[in-house]
């Protein structure tokens, strides 16, 4: 079914980009996409990451949760999967064109929370006391 865009009001309980919302604002999917959108080694630039490579950067992601939310991300059309027929197999991740639109955002949030723990910190410290 096909919608026009005046019809996807977040703020309506019918609107399905709730579901949308959802999936993004997950704490893998943030990581994964700021990852992904740094490249290999986190040179900075966009490029295929490898799973393993993934994992490690992730440090406390499951397996099992590291692939569903690849899996999830590349229904959404956020990333691509290639696997190249290496001994052993190589798999590789990278953003879409869809998934770089939506980097900046996911990497701007990612700083903003490493740069403002410590105020969040003293918040919560001065609320429960």
């Amino acid at each position: 079914m096909t919608r026009t865009k005046a019809e996807y009001d977040a703020y309506l309980s019918v609107c399905p980009s709730h579901k949308l919302l959802e999936r993004i604002s997950g704490k893998w999917v943030a990581l994964i996409l700021a990852a992904l959108g740094s490249g290999p080694q986190c040179t900075g630039s966009p490029g295929p990451m490898r799973y393993s490579e993934l994992s490690r950067l992730l440090a406390g992601v499951s397996q099992k949760m590291l692939t569903q939310t690849l899996r999830a991300l590349e229904r959404d059309g956020l990333i691509s999967r290639t696997v190249t027929p290496t001994v052993p197999v190589t798999v590789t991740y990278e953003l879409t064109d869809l998934g770089l639109s939506l980097h900046a955002t996911m990497r701007t949030l990612k700083l903003w929370a490493q740069e403002h723990m410590d105020d969040v910190f003293t918040n919560r410290a001065v609320y429960d006391s």
